[in-house]
């Protein structure tokens, strides 16, 4: 499970490179990632360009299918309502996240969709690296 993470927080810091919100994402399927992405809103000034919705954009081309049965997507922050809906549209299976998002988090607020879906959620994985990243980032954007 970790190794995924992993892999999401390498999207992350390819993000973070590139001046954007250091947010990542990995799709997998049957033990392997099948998509990776990272945010690109500042750079495309399109508001809907999360991690999560360019690596089911990229998971859905690479089936061939916009069902992506039987797989889990980990992403370093939780993911937000757009996203979740989107997770929930492309029937993902499970979500893992690195930390909790308060501001703008939809997990945890539609926990009980996701429930009636049968989608799976596991956080908490490798959050003080997940933490981290985002720490580091908008502390460079204040000074």
């Amino acid at each position: 499970m970790d190794k995924f993470m992993i892999e999401a927080l390498k999207e992350a810091k390819k993000a973070y490179k590139k001046n954007e919100v250091p947010i990542g994402a990995v799709i997998v399927k049957n033990d392997k990632i099948i998509a990776r992405a990272y945010n690109k809103k500042e750079k495309s000034n399109i508001a809907t360009q999360h991690a999560e919705i360019l690596a089911i954009d990229k998971a859905c081309r690479k089936v061939k299918n916009w069902r992506l049965n039987d797989c889990t997507i980990y992403v370093t922050v939780e993911p937000c309502i757009m996203c979740c809906g989107a997770i929930i549209q492309s029937r993902i299976k499970k979500i893992v996240y690195g930390i909790s998002n308060k501001n703008y988090g939809g997990v945890e607020s539609i926990a009980t969709v996701l429930d009636k879906t049968n989608i799976s959620i596991e956080k908490g994985i490798m959050q003080n690296e997940c933490l981290a990243i985002l720490k580091k980032f908008f502390n460079k954007k204040r000074n």
